[in-house]
Order: C-alpha cells, then structure tokens, then sequence
C-alpha cells in the first residue's frame, strides 16, 4: 500500500509539471523606445499582451522592455526584429530610410490628412502593393498616428514664411524633404531625443502628434501647435509593430493563430480610434500650460499644401527609380483613405 500510495504521488507530481509546462510553452520579449507611461505601452501593447495571454491559455508568456531596455538605439529596433534579438519590436518605419520604399507613401503631405483610423483601414486594404517590404519580417500591425502637427518653442506660425530659417525636428525622411520644401532646416532625432533639444535651442520645433505631449512634457517647452483646417495634418509616421519571422514559424500552428487574430483587420481600427482620441489631451495640456493651439483657415492650409507637392513628385520619381510604380501607389492610398474618412468601415 505505502509503495502504491507513493507511486500515486510520483503520478500526480509529474502531472503537475507537465502542466505547468503546457500552460507556458513560449515566453515572448516586446521591444520599444518610448515610456511605460506611453500610449503605445500602455493602451496598445500592455492590452494587446493580455489578449494574447488569454486566448492562448497562458500558454505564451509576453514580456515588454520598453525605453530600449533590452539595449541598442531606436533606429536598431527593425534590425533587432529582423535578427531575433528581440522577438516583438515597436518603431517607426522612418528610423529605416530605404527599407520600406512602399509604406512610405502613408508618409506623405496630402495623402494622410489626420484621421488615424482611415488611413490604417487603407493600410489594411492596400497591403498586397506593400508586401515586399516586409520580406524579412513578419508584420503585426503596420498603423499611423493622427498625424504630426508643426510643436514650436517661441515662434508663431501661421504660413510658410514663419518656418523659413528655423531648425525642426523630422521623424523621416519625406518629412525632413518637407521641411527643406518650406525653408526650414530639418533636424532628424528619434523622439525620446526632443525634450532634451527644445530646452537647449537644438531645435526650434518638431513634427509631432499631440499624443506625445504627455510621455515627453513637450507642452512644458513649447508655445505654440500648429495644425491644418478640420485638424488636417503635416504628414504622419508610419509605425511598425512586427515579430521575427523565424520565431513566428517556429510556433505551433493554434499559438500562430492566436497572434494572426489579435493582430487583424479589428486591431487596426482599434488602434485608429484610439490615435484619433489621444490628440484631444494632448491638445488640451498645452492650452492649459498657457501655450497656443493654432488651426489654419483653408487658405493658410492651402499655402502650405502647395509647396509640398513637391515633395510628393519628389517620391514619386525616386520610386520610379527603384522600380516602384509610386504615382499607382499614391493614388491607391489617396483612394482608399477617402473611402475611410466619412466613417466607412
């Protein structure tokens, strides 16, 4: 009986582990360069974690390091994904000039106009044209923010000839043309470097959404925000959130299709939504800091939506080169955005 009993408990320890170790098969690392205390940490990622978790039974485990804690720059990010230092990474395609050629085109001044929402949806609709751009990768979600609106420290801007001279901060290379386009000198630097340059002078503003006004107190050392008629905005960034290829294959089957489906069509609206809603506090800090929310008059928009066409043609023709139909591409995302922006899903 003592030998019986003692092999039942044997039975029920080993049991016990195998449990424990089918109930977390596959441990996860997400990689970011903005706060904790950031939207994309906190309402995107944090959340999307959770899902994660709980639809696989906790059978994959995910751990976030943000702030580039797990080492390296912002503008490696792509790279760590890429080569599996990291399995998970959040950045800008921006901080990779060459290596998204397509996904560009959500970049540029007159093709976003300020609705998140709509142009992730056209994003999600457009995506056969950009695939080759993510060869190396595997894609969760690509999505923008609402959209950089002009952050200025002293200087009230209310057409092109105000930024002549002045040093601004792009977050890409289709920004930084534009910025060249109005007479300004653009200044690249991952976000996480911009406060430190506002205080010192570095610079003399930034194109940033509202959103980041929180995580980085940009409303403490800016007056002025400036964006277009009906909030139409100076551009957008594109962001990325993807996995390494080979860690994503390396999953069992039913744990692929946990990631594929907290990471669809459904998140992208999400996350649209969300980007549009944030702008609002961020808008508000700075009126309550004392600072000034300025909104052009369509023909104040119009002066400066004139001068980056350019910039558009400017792409357009380097895609040519690259083999790249960018006028098609243009058009196809101008497109399906306006499909979007009157609330259509």
């Amino acid at each position: 009986m003592t030998r019986l009993l003692k092999r039942a408990a044997g039975v029920c320890a080993g049991a016990l582990i195998a449990g424990s170790a089918q109930a977390q098969e596959v441990t996860l690392t997400v990689h970011h360069f903005l706060s904790p205390n950031s939207v994309t940490h906190t309402r995107m990622i944090e959340p999307w974690a959770q899902e994660v978790e709980k639809r696989s039974n906790g059978r994959i485990e995910i751990k976030i390091f943000p702030s580039m804690s797990l080492g390296g720059t912002p503008p490696e990010l792509y790279r760590q994904a890429r080569d599996g230092t990291a399995d998970i990474i959040w950045t800008l395609i921006g901080y990779t000039p060459g290596v998204f050629p397509r996904t560009e085109v959500f970049e540029l001044p007159n093709v976003h106009t300020g609705d998140a929402r709509a142009t992730n949806l056209a994003i999600q609709d457009t995506f056969d044209r950009l695939q080759a751009d993510f060869e190396e990768i595997k894609p969760l979600l690509v999505h923008v923010h609402a959209g950089n609106a002009l952050h200025l420290r002293e200087t009230k801007v209310t057409k092109p000839a105000d930024v002549k001279g002045l040093k601004l901060r792009t977050p890409s290379r289709t920004g930084a043309w534009m910025i060249e386009a109005w007479g300004a000198e653009p200044v690249g630097m991952p976000v996480p470097a911009l406060p430190q340059a506002l205080s010192k002078g570095t610079v003399d503003g930034a194109l940033v959404p509202f959103e980041i006004m929180a995580p980085l107190k940009l409303h403490q050392l800016t007056e002025f925000s400036v964006e277009g008629a009906d909030g139409n905005r100076f551009g957008t960034s594109v962001f990325l959130f993807a996995m390494n290829k080979d860690r994503y294959e390396q999953l069992p089957a039913g744990l692929q299709q946990v990631i594929d489906e907290t990471t669809d069509r459904a998140f992208a609206r999400e996350m649209g939504e969300l980007w549009n809603r944030v702008e609002q506090t961020g808008k508000e800090l700075q009126r309550e800091s004392g600072g000034t929310v300025i909104q052009l008059s369509p023909k104040q928009t119009q002066a400066f939506n004139e001068i980056t066409q350019s910039v558009t043609q400017r792409w357009v023709d380097q895609a040519k080169q690259r083999g790249i139909p960018g006028e098609a591409l243009v058009e196809a995302a101008k497109q399906a955005i306006a499909k979007y922006e009157d609330g259509g899903s």
